[in-house]
């Protein structure tokens, strides 16, 4: 029988330890992502933000494992491995559908009386502020479509016969879970909120992004970038600094 210990090794990386940092950073990926996506994040903000960043099942060393078509689904396993990572401020980053995987667990992680210390959103409408979107029902040529639409960096890997029969069932289930996720109206948050955006994402427009404004009574703060949902591959450096920007000072004021 596994352990809550096994459980959390399968579900979280840490690529670079930083036990000294005041904040770890749990970074959900976005549909057909993997943990390693935050490989560079990780190496950019360490030593001053420990990051942990979320493999889901379905893939790469989880790829025998059935994938989960839900948000709430993802939320709910998330939250359970997460008791040995919250001995310090512990912040959520999503982006795509893995900023609505963050917005679910952060419901249940303060439901639980446990507040993160951030949610960053990035390139992702608000839950409030659903499409009504059917990729997921294409079929594989289809939602290749729309991946290549999106210029993702698995675009070009794609193209690979066998990489394709791989990741292919992962992508679906991703898909799936973010657009079938209904927000479901109740209080808002207490977690501040920071929203980052492309100025030119097909997938959400800004006044899409401004409207998780409604999901917090903390602070919220938008930053628009240029460049399309896949904004923060041009401006990693930029996003990570502005993230150690608000996580540091935050983790170390009630020090």
């Amino acid at each position: 029988m596994a352990t809550s210990s096994d459980a959390s090794d399968l579900w979280v990386r840490r690529f670079h330890p930083a036990p000294q940092a005041p904040v770890r950073l749990l970074c959900l990926p976005h549909a057909g992502g993997s943990a390693s996506y935050y490989f560079p994040v990780s190496q950019r903000l360490a030593p001053r933000v420990e990051t942990l960043a979320v493999q889901y099942p379905g893939r790469q060393d989880r790829r025998n494992e059935p994938c989960l078509e839900s948000v709430r689904d993802l939320a709910d396993r998330i939250v359970e491995v997460l008791g040995p990572w919250q001995d310090k401020p512990l912040a959520l980053f999503g982006h795509s559908l893995g900023a609505t995987v963050a917005f679910e667990v952060a419901l249940r992680l303060e439901a639980r009386g446990s507040l993160p210390l951030a949610l960053i959103a990035s390139g992702r409408r608000a839950p409030s502020a659903p499409r009504d979107e059917r990729v997921h029902l294409r079929d594989d040529e289809g939602l290749l479509t729309e991946i290549r639409r999106l210029d993702g960096t698995q675009s070009q890997l794609l193209e690979d016969d066998e990489i394709r029969r791989m990741v292919l069932p992962s992508i679906r289930a991703d898909y799936k879970a973010a657009e079938t996720y209904r927000y479901e109206p109740g209080p808002p948050l207490s977690t501040p909120v920071y929203a980052l955006t492309g100025d030119s994402d097909p997938k959400a427009t800004t006044d899409e992004v401004r409207a998780w404004a409604d999901h917090t009574t903390g602070r919220f703060e938008m930053n628009v970038y240029p460049g399309g949902h896949f904004y923060l591959n041009a401006h990693a450096p930029a996003v990570t600094e502005e993230i150690a920007a608000w996580l540091v000072p935050a983790a170390t004021a009630g020090r």
